[in-house]
This record gives structure tokens, sequence and C-alpha cells, in this order.
């Protein structure tokens, strides 16, 4: 079965700058690519080259077996997408917004009010329908912005950003939403800051740094290749961590972190809970203070920073205008 969305090469270069070099992904129908990545990676890049809002400088997409750059307009009929600021008229109803965009797709009247209807129902907007989408909660506006997206049933949807700016609650209504469309076969690229959100709803990721893919696989792959438990002791505060980290380094994998902030050190080790034992006695046995002690698996954050050595957060590239023969036509 071929991929849903297959990107081979892919380069984009703006100045000196290559925001993408050689950019490979594949993802398989009926499931969510997660893509990560420090700020300026290029995931916002990559997403609008995929969904024909700019051109790369090399390379090729394919969406559901379309090419992206020889068949733009019908790639575009392949492709539902929600971006980071919702694409909502405020001044019209939900239901006038919904039924707006099936007019644009070219449905009737009776059929786009019924398509209109329905994606209320399936997103839980009834009661809103015929209130102004100026008078939305942020939770409800990305939802309906979402809807918009998939009004004309697309095989693909890209997710930019989808939950940002959202509470708890709304943020875990966006995925409930999200995990029941792949459920009917839709297939998912999602771009995100919330490593939770990549966690909870991929079933690969993809990490971009400096305009490349530096790691991909599986969440339990990812958390796999950094090694073991982590080790983490709280001192007193105030407290020298130097000792500390000589114990912990002579018992651990590799080299001990300190986190001033927190007057924590940590370590990677093969046995969590033996070697946490072994550790505090000889902290104690050093004199070391200590008002805390856990051992946790490795988490997608420690993942995220042990490849990237940065923490996730909104890609803020650059803002680029387009010559108008870059945007594809």
């Amino acid at each position: 079965m071929n991929p849903a969305v297959q990107i081979t090469g892919l380069v984009k270069i703006y100045g000196r700058t290559r925001v993408l070099d050689e950019v490979d992904l594949e993802v398989p129908a009926g499931t969510v690519m997660g893509l990560l990545g420090p700020n300026g990676a290029g995931k916002t890049t990559a997403v609008r080259i995929v969904t024909t809002l700019l051109k790369p400088n090399a390379g090729s997409v394919q969406v559901a077996g379309v090419d992206v750059l020889h068949d733009p307009a019908g790639a575009r009929r392949l492709i539902g997408v929600s971006g980071q600021y919702a694409a909502v008229d405020a001044n019209l109803t939900g239901y006038e917004n919904l039924r707006m965009v099936s007019r644009l797709y070219g449905m009737s009247r009776e059929t786009s009010a019924a398509r209109a209807r329905e994606l209320l129902r399936d997103f839980g907007l009834v009661e809103a329908a015929d209130r102004r989408a100026g008078t939305y909660s942020g939770g409800m506006t990305r939802r309906l912005d979402l809807a918009g997206a998939l009004v004309a049933r697309p095989p693909v949807v890209v997710l930019d950003e989808p939950t940002t700016g959202l509470d708890p609650r709304a943020r875990k209504d966006m995925w409930r939403v999200i995990a029941e469309l792949v459920r009917d076969g839709t297939t998912v690229l999602l771009t995100t800051q919330y490593l939770e959100e990549a966690d909870r709803l991929a079933d690969k990721i993809a990490v971009l740094d400096k305009g490349r893919v530096i790691a991909r696989g599986t969440t339990d792959e990812l958390k796999s290749s950094i090694g073991g438990d982590r080790l983490t002791v709280v001192l007193t505060p105030g407290h020298d961590p130097a000792v500390a980290l000589r114990v912990l380094g002579e018992i651990g994998i590799g080299e001990p972190a300190h986190e001033a902030s927190a007057d924590e050190v940590s370590v990677v080790v093969g046995d969590g809970s033996r070697t946490m034992v072994e550790a505090l006695r000889r902290l104690d046995d050093a004199d070391v203070q200590v008002v805390d002690a856990r051992v946790h698996r490795p988490s997608l954050d420690d993942v995220f920073l042990s490849i990237t050595g940065a923490p996730a957060q909104p890609d803020t590239e650059p803002e680029i205008h387009e010559a108008p023969e870059e945007i594809m036509s």
C-alpha cells in the first residue's frame, strides 16, 4: 500500500539559509505523523510545501498518490488544513461558516446545508450553530476551523499547531476529535509544541532540527534510544552540587545534569530502584543533604532535550512573503 504522504529530498533555501535540507518523510494511510522540532527547525515551511502554499527548491511531495508540485490543484482536493490561526469568519455563525466553505467546494445549496449541519453535530457545536463565531471560546473556534477543513472529506489532514493557546480541557477535546478522525481512516500530519500531545496522538514522530530529520520512530523507540531510567535527587536549597554530581557520575550512565533553579541533580541509570538505594547511601556517606529522590522512565520531553538540546516550542520561523512564482498555482 502506498503511503498517504510521501516527502522525498525536500529542500527549501532562503538567501543563504537552508530551511529544509533533504527532508524525507513517509506517512502511512490512517496514521498520525507527529512533526516536532525546536524554534526555527523548519516545521512550518514543510507544512507550507505539503499544502501547496510554497514551492521547494528541490525534492518531491505526493499526497494520496498525487504529485503536489505537478498537480497542486488536484492535491488541494485531497488535503484539509487547520493552521495555528483559525480561518473562521467571526461575523458569520458557525453554520454559515461551514455552509460557505461547502459552497466554495462546489456543493449545491442543499448538500452544503446538510454537510454543515452534519459537521456541527460531529464536533459538538449544534447548540452554538446559529451564534456568531466571534462569540465562540478558543476551543469552539478551533473545532469549527477543523470542521471546515473536513468539509470535502479529505483523506489527508494537516494540523499545524492545532491546540496552541487552548486550555487543558479544550486541548483534550481536540485530541478526542483528532483520534476519532484517525479511527475513521483519515491520515494526519501534525506539528505541535506539546510533547504530551505527540505522545498521545502520534503513531510515529519525526524530529526536525536545522532543516534536517535527526530522529524518527514511535514514541517508545525514541524513548528507548536515550537509555534507561532517570534518577533525580533534590538537594537542600543552596547546597553545593559538586559532590552529588561526582557520586551520580560514578553510578550512572553518561554525564549527570544539574538543574540549578530546582536544586536537582540527575543521571540516566540502568536499574532505577536498585541504583537509587545505592546513590542515597553514597550521598549520605558524603554528607550530601537530599530532601527528595525519584526515578522515572524517559519521557518524550527527555528525548527531545537529549536529541536537540532545546525544549519544544512554537515554530516561529520568519514570516516569508513569497514572490508570486513561488506559490504553486
